[in-house]
């Protein structure tokens, strides 16, 4: 919509610009104009040079003209103003481009403290926590009772090729073809990266199933499914399995099961819990 484009432009023009002034000629090893007065921050003209493009094809960049934008000519535009990851996206949108893959800025251990008391809250519902490769690096004593997960499994892997974790999900022909089209939604985003490839590798190698899955070619986005699980000391267990992604590290998922209402399944974990002796705790957590 017309409206829409300008109100677009205008943040276009006020981003930059705000970019702009926050960098000095210092910071990107300009001189700083022989002690003659300037404007605070770098002019249009620095900031064209030093991303090695046109300074008209900037200044109509920042002004929000219908010109051609590639990525590779915004990342070096993201550079020069020193932009973080977070802008970096704003950036794209901004100028009408699907913005690259978010990046977490913070520390390996950023917010896991959080999440390990998040799932062990969840108790006596089963909870556990997967790095980008869908390995799991923390869980809770009743993610361990039900389906047998351990840290370091690999869910996907157990998935299609562990005949004790499949043997427990009495939903795996209905769940398998969704798995693999968020597998593959997964992968697409990251596609030069070499732990997918590896993990794609063994999968074919491994399992028939996910071969012809995969010949599909469906992709979906995680969020949720319906699990069954028949268990051999409270029997059958009915699940909605719902993957959490938090924007400051988006190199993990949280995935909660909340027990289908009207199934039994609340009892039957109380039960299974109690049976155990488990009291609310979690396996060691990667950084």
């Amino acid at each position: 919509m017309p409206a829409t484009r300008s109100r677009r432009q205008q943040e276009l023009r006020d981003f930059l610009m705000t970019r702009r002034a926050r960098v000095s000629p210092a910071d990107v090893g300009l001189p700083d104009g022989g002690g003659r007065r300037r404007t605070p921050g770098l002019r249009r003209e620095e900031v064209a040079v030093l991303a090695g493009v046109g300074a008209s094809w900037y200044q109509w960049l920042e002004q929000g003209r219908d010109i051609t934008v590639s990525p590779q000519v915004l990342d070096a535009v993201a550079r020069v103003l020193r932009l973080s990851d977070a802008e970096r996206r704003h950036l794209y949108i901004l100028a009408g481009l699907n913005p690259p893959l978010a990046r977490s800025e913070f520390e390996p251990g950023h917010l896991c403290g959080g999440f390990r008391r998040l799932i062990d809250a969840w108790m006596p519902f089963p909870a556990h926590i997967l790095d980008a490769y869908w390995n799991a690096i923390a869980l809770n004593d009743a993610a361990r009772l039900v389906f047998g997960l351990h840290v370091g499994d690999n869910c996907l892997t157990s998935f299609f090729t562990d005949p004790v974790y499949r043997g427990r999900l009495t939903s795996w022909e209905r769940t398998a073809p969704a798995v693999v089209a968020q597998f593959r939604q997964s992968q697409a985003e990251r596609p030069e990266d070499e732990g997918f490839r590896l993990l794609f590798d063994q999968l074919t190698a491994e399992s028939e199933e996910f071969t012809e899955l995969w010949a599909r070619g469906d992709v979906q986005p995680g969020g949720q499914l319906r699990k069954e699980v028949e268990h051999r000391v409270v029997g059958a267990l009915f699940f909605e399995s719902s993957h959490l992604h938090v924007p400051a590290r988006p190199d993990l998922t949280i995935v909660l099961h909340n027990p289908v209402p009207d199934t039994g399944t609340v009892g039957k974990l109380e039960h299974l819990i109690a049976s155990e002796g488990c009291r609310p705790h979690l396996r060691p957590m990667a950084g």
